[in-house]
């Protein structure tokens, strides 16, 4: 016989487990449904560790004729491009540029800017409570330039985030080195975003999370999410303990989710701008703080438990391609020009999938024709920022209650 449960949350990375943590706290039994365990190794473990309470505006593609044309060759550090994959992420990216427009990427802006603000909030919060608080470390994180246009790009950054609210210091030569006094002369100046919070360990961050949910009760089982079907009232997921029924489900699959939500005919335009990362250690007794990213060259080093994490900035190619080295192969010279990096501690670069839909906003709320389905996917590059408050505006939604901001701009229902 199918056991019972309130709610099922399939994926147990950082948006998953925050939204069942949020539904629970709601009086809600719920499971946590994953093929593989919490953050095991896929997307939510291998990022920045950057709360990003700054990012309001969306990372969207380029306008100017030039910047695209040096992207299209391979020739912008930021992104590499795999040209066989091309015919088959070309749609997604057409659309992806469209929605880049000016006017496009400040309605983006104006609507995650509410839970943006709020994610530092969420959390401090849920780390209280399970006992990790230090593994989010206070100080923020950095960009560096190295030339005249970095530092516009830089400045740019601080006047257009202002109006929001967020505290931005820019900062010279002497009081870069004075924050990290390991970067090499190559970077000439910077701005230091001081609010938001990092983790050396994403991956442990969202295993004390996950820890709290099963402290308070909630279940965590092994199961394929594919194997989803509705069932009478409600919902049947096949777990490694056998059928799980629920009346409500939600899909929190990352950059699979795709997968299940087109079986229950959406067509929600999810793509992937994949990334690597790579460990190091620090030469001599060199040593990094907070984060640091590299502007003219679009890539973060982060100093973790592990070493020095070297993150690249997006590739695109389908999601499940083979894993190349070829885009950290680029970057690592210019990171290993701006700071002293060791030996590699990695026997492979790590891949991971960001889940992008072309507006660069997150799916959250109810699937538009089939009761108890819900959505909270589509994070793109914040997923470990946005994870917690979007799990918030899920379960206020799945409750009845009034939400702290307007999940209009968050319905499936946008794409047609």
């Amino acid at each position: 016989m199918p056991s019972n449960t309130d709610v099922i949350v399939l994926g147990a990375g950082i948006v998953g487990v925050s939204a069942a943590l949020h539904v629970q706290a709601r009086g809600r039994a719920v499971v946590l449904v994953d093929r593989l365990g919490v953050a095991a190794g896929e997307t939510s473990a291998g990022n920045s560790g950057i709360v990003q309470s700054e990012a309001v505006f969306p990372y969207v593609f380029p306008r100017a004729p030039i910047e695209i044309a040096v992207g299209a060759l391979n020739r912008d550090p930021r992104v590499q491009i795999r040209y066989r994959s091309l015919p088959w992420v070309a749609p997604w990216v057409w659309r992806y540029f469209l929605a880049s427009s000016p006017k496009a990427r400040m309605r983006t802006a104006m609507a995650m800017r509410g839970l943006v603000l709020r994610c530092l909030a969420e959390h401090r919060a849920i780390a209280e409570a399970a006992g990790a608080r230090a593994l989010l470390r206070e100080g923020g994180w950095i960009k560096v330039f190295r030339s005249s246009r970095g530092e516009d790009l830089a400045l740019a950054d601080i006047e257009e985030t202002k109006p929001y609210g967020v505290v931005a210091v820019e900062l010279n030569r002497e009081r870069l080195v004075a924050l990290e006094p390991s970067l090499s002369g190559l970077a000439k100046g910077g701005v230091h975003f001081t609010d938001p919070l990092t983790t050396p360990d994403p991956e442990a961050l969202v295993k004390a999370y996950a820890n709290l949910f099963v402290k308070r009760g909630g279940k965590l089982v092994k199961g394929d999410a594919r194997a989803l079907q509705a069932s009478g009232a409600g919902w049947t997921a096949a777990t490694e303990d056998g059928p799980l029924q629920a009346s409500d489900v939600v899909v929190a699959l990352g950059p699979w989710s795709s997968d299940l939500t087109r079986a229950f005919g959406y067509r929600l335009p999810l793509g992937v701008k994949r990334g690597y990362h790579m460990h190091y250690g620090a030469a001599g007794s060199a040593a990094l703080n907070r984060p640091v990213y590299d502007i003219e060259n679009g890539y973060i080093l982060a100093p973790m438990t592990r070493g020095v994490r070297l993150t690249t900035g997006a590739e695109f190619a389908r999601r499940d391609d083979p894993p190349s080295s070829a885009h950290l192969d680029r970057l690592e010279p210019f990171a290993r020009e701006l700071f002293p990096l060791a030996e590699r501690r990695d026997a492979e670069p790590w891949l991971g999938k960001r889940p992008c839909l072309p507006d660069m906003a997150p799916v959250i709320g109810p699937a538009p024709r089939h009761k108890g389905l819900w959505f909270d996917f589509g994070h793109q590059h914040l997923g470990l920022t946005l994870g917690p408050v979007s799990g918030l505006l899920l379960a206020q939604l799945m409750a009845g209650e009034a939400p702290f901001v307007d999940p209009k701009p968050f319905r499936a229902e946008r794409f047609r």
